[in-house]
């Protein structure tokens, strides 16, 4: 396999009970287009060249699907399913010829925990203008809770590719690429999603879409701050379905040079929830709903 068989956090897809609302909350407020329908989904592009990197399904209550990841190479796909099996994951499609809108080829596995991943290879890449003031550019990272950390941590790295840049107490910071972490595993105590990540062009939007957000109703859930891994301005929101979703940019660049942390390198004082130390604590309604999305059952 390439060093990093996986080039980047492509889409994620969630089932939602409110289909029309979400789509609402997506387009209007949060700042995604439409690229796509088919079979009921809805496919949700932001400003980048990724052809979607949000589908929205209809479904009795809120659920991640799945989490898609693009390969570096076509060969990467069977490499990483490959790779899966002998690490105690499941294929639940091998490679074939993607049916949904962006194309390319694809593959779907889940890992020994439940969490549902899919890689793309060949999938349609837009041509951009660059970014766009107060819009998401591209998914950031994924949030992902677990059950056992360390584990699911050793899965993500053997058989995915992913190197770990940074430790905290609770969580573990992996990357595919220079973004300091395309995925974040947090120690829950259940496995299923934390939070989805979308990269603004800059620390204003943050802000602006920050104000976007509360002018039509959707408070703050934590921040506006500044994470300690990854150096990254966040703020935190809730959807219209109870999804967490987090605005963020300045996520910092690293390569192989970068000393990885660990927990005592990302203590604050008592009280402090940020690299600022000026974000209020967070919000009940937030960390509940972080606790409260789970992967659909794969057999």
């Amino acid at each position: 396999m390439s060093q990093f068989p996986i080039s980047a956090i492509r889409s994620v897809e969630i089932g939602t009970p409110d289909l029309e609302k979400a789509e609402s909350f997506y387009t209007d407020v949060w700042g995604l287009e439409v690229a796509a329908r088919q079979g009921g989904a809805v496919y949700l592009r932001a400003t980048g060249r990724d052809h979607h990197v949000l589908v929205l399904h209809p479904n009795n209550q809120p659920e991640i699907r799945s989490v898609t990841f693009r390969t570096s190479l076509a060969e990467d796909l069977l490499a990483l399913c490959a790779a899966v099996a002998a690490n105690g994951g499941r294929i639940l499609q091998p490679k074939e010829a993607s049916r949904e809108p962006g194309g390319g080829i694809m593959a779907t596995v889940a890992t020994p925990q439940g969490h549902v991943l899919r890689f793309v290879h060949g999938d349609l890449l837009r041509t951009s203008s660059g970014p766009r003031k107060n819009l998401p550019l591209r998914l950031a990272h994924v949030n992902l809770n677990c059950n056992d950390l360390e584990a699911t941590t050793r899965f993500f790295e053997a058989a995915l590719g992913f190197h770990v840049t940074d430790r905290s107490k609770a969580m573990a910071f992996l990357r595919c690429n220079a973004d300091h972490h395309a995925v974040v595993l947090a120690d829950s105590g259940i496995d299923g999603l934390n939070h989805v990540a979308y990269l603004m062009p800059e620390f204003d939007s943050v802000m602006c879409g920050s104000g976007r957000m509360i002018d039509h109703g959707y408070p703050i859930g934590w921040g506006v701050g500044r994470h300690g891994p990854g150096n990254n301005i966040f703020a935190y929101f809730l959807d219209s379905a109870g999804f967490v979703v987090e605005y963020t940019a300045d996520v910092l660049q690293v390569d192989d040079s970068y000393k990885v942390g660990g927990p005592d390198d990302w203590k604050w004082p008592p009280g402090r929830t940020d690299r600022w130390g000026i974000a209020p604590p967070k919000s009940d309604a937030v960390k509940k709903a972080q606790l409260a999305i789970r992967f659909a059952r794969s057999e």
